[in-house]
């Protein structure tokens, strides 16, 4: 299971449930209300790797216009 938290720079950040966010990356965090049970692949393997998954949404974002 993940904990999820969002911050105020539309940041997603995924850890293991129960750990503690990574003092690298401090800052504002806002943990969703719900723990996530199945990640992709990629996140997974961040995780497992380096003990959290970190990306910017807004490069996720496109516009079609």
């Amino acid at each position: 299971m993940y904990d999820v938290y969002l911050s105020g720079k539309n940041d997603l950040l995924v850890i293991r449930r129960g750990l503690p966010i990574p003092s690298n990356l401090g800052g504002n965090w806002r943990k969703r209300k719900r723990t996530v049970r199945s990640v992709s692949e990629k996140i997974r393997e961040d995780v497992e790797k380096r003990g959290y998954h970190w990306r910017k949404l807004a490069s996720q974002i496109r516009c079609d216009r």
